[in-house]
């Protein structure tokens, strides 16, 4: 697959472009701040329906507009596929496949990119939220319907945070527990669904993370995932809980089924859930490890073992991604990431990325990027495509590339 024609309107520094787009290596160059990753961001949330620098959509929406539109046309096989996604300040997403009313959640089936930005070192030394979206958005890529489990799933942890908090308010009322355990039947359903689809990923990713990683490194050095579960007691998102605590006494064994154990872990957490107002387990509270050598990479792994890490499991998402698309590779997109890398890794990079069908690139100083990658050039100035290098850094011109009769709504 490969984007043939990306078009943005009012989205982030772009009043109106359109960019048109070929298989192989695509670099786009210009200088910080001009809205060259504003263009990559796009087309990465039609795969994954998030950015990957910003948690919400506002920041999408350009100042003064009120929804923001991002038009891909999909090629694969001799097959095209027009996506539409219309991104409101007020009120729902709307989206379009092929002209015909869709929702959101349906643009993942069709659009399959691989993103890799200077944010991914995060994967490795960040947060455990850091990790969880990483899993979560390939999920969603390889299973477009579990968009739908975790957003019912977020619904429902808001719901029981919600009648936790007020239960501390308030006391222990007996109708508020009964209540409590009506939400914690729906909470298990959909969470053990997370729970092991994303255990099931992690397994998935074992060979394909070990090969990239050799690949990079051209080094053994036994890169490793394993799941760190709240429900079994691992608390890591609260370094001030003691791991091992959540299911004391009462809690289902580990090789237990997921939603057995997961029930158990609400029914002995009761009590802390209710001083705290907040739900203590789950996959919104889960980790994954990632080992170099048996040592935890996050705190062990220097700087460049940390990027090797963070870029072999990139590669190896698109792998996985690859193997099991009908619509062939997925776009893989490098957003300014040649820049972090030594001169060894990014010669190496570049061979490991070199055979999919279609890769973008966005850098800052062109002669950063390997010469194999760089054939196509596309230059951006001050949120405008240009013809040549630039050194504008004004806002965007309102008369750049827009699309007559298009920029009215999805």
């Amino acid at each position: 697959m490969h984007v043939a024609r990306l078009s943005l309107t009012d989205f982030r520094n772009y009043a109106s472009a359109e960019l048109e787009l070929e298989p192989g290596a695509t670099v786009i160059v210009g200088r910080n701040g001009q809205g060259k990753t504003n263009l990559v961001e796009a087309i990465g949330y039609l795969a994954t329906l998030g950015s990957h620098r910003v948690s919400g959509d506002q920041a999408l929406i350009r100042a003064g507009a009120d929804a923001a539109i991002i038009r891909a046309l999909l090629a694969s096989g001799g097959r095209e596929v027009l996506l539409e996604l219309q991104l409101n300040r007020k009120g729902a997403n709307r989206a379009q496949v092929n002209r015909g009313a869709a929702k959101p959640r349906d643009l993942p089936r069709y659009a399959h990119t691989v993103l890799f930005a200077p944010e991914d070192l995060a994967i490795v030394r960040g947060e455990p939220s850091v990790r969880r979206r990483m899993l979560d958005g390939l999920l969603v890529q390889r299973a477009p319907r579990l968009a739908g489990v975790m957003a019912d799933y977020d619904r429902v942890l808001k719901q029981r945070n919600s009648l936790l908090k007020s239960a501390r308010a308030r006391g222990l009322a007996t109708a508020q527990l009964t209540t409590l355990d009506i939400w914690d039947e729906r909470l298990v359903e959909l969470g053990a669904e997370l729970i092991d689809r994303r255990a099931e990923l992690v397994r998935e990713l074992r060979a394909p993370l070990a090969d990239a990683y050799r690949a990079i490194v051209d080094a053994d050095h036994r890169p490793e995932l394993e799941p760190v579960l709240s429900i079994d007691g691992a608390d890591p998102d609260d370094e001030g809980e003691v791991a091992g605590t959540a299911g004391s006494g009462d809690a289902a064994s580990s090789d237990a089924p997921t939603a057995e154990r997961f029930a158990a872990a609400l029914a002995a957490l009761r009590r802390r859930e209710l001083e705290r107002g907040i739900t203590l387990a789950g996959p919104h509270r889960d980790d994954v490890r990632l080992l170099l050598n048996d040592l935890p990479a996050k705190g062990y792994a220097s700087h460049g073992e940390s990027w090797s890490f963070a870029l072999a499991l990139r590669l190896a998402s698109a792998e996985l991604l690859r193997r099991d698309s009908s619509t062939g590779d997925p776009v893989l997109v490098l957003d300014d990431v040649f820049a972090e890398l030594d001169r060894l890794r990014r010669e190496r990079l570049a061979e490991a990325v070199g055979g999919y069908e279609q890769v973008l690139i966005t850098a800052a100083v062109l002669e950063d990027v390997p010469a194999p990658l760089a054939e196509r050039v596309v230059h951006i100035a001050g949120g405008r495509i240009v013809d040549g290098p630039a050194d504008a850094t004004g806002p965007a011109d309102d008369h750049a590339g827009r699309m007559p009769s298009e920029a009215s709504g999805v």
